[in-house]
């Protein structure tokens, strides 16, 4: 659907409900060109990260460290 620009401006805040509970974008007509309202999925920072397997050797042997020895407690 595209509105021209006075009817958007018109009912701007019904539009923009529209498009945020139907996730459906308006295009608008404005100078002969075509703007395009859209919702936008806000993500995770996380998520941009990439997956680094790091781990050298069988991690099942990681379970089984003795670090008892190493431990030097802590001054809270």
């Amino acid at each position: 659907m595209i509105l021209k620009a006075t009817k958007f401006r018109q009912n701007l805040y019904r539009f923009l409900d529209s498009v945020l509970d139907t996730g459906i974008p308006i295009e608008i007509e404005r100078r002969g060109k075509i703007l395009k309202i859209v919702p936008v999925e806000k993500k995770n920072k996380l998520d941009n990260l990439e997956r680094l397997d790091v781990t050298l050797g069988n991690t099942e042997d990681l379970a089984s460290i003795e670090w008892s020895g190493e431990w030097q407690g802590c001054d809270l």
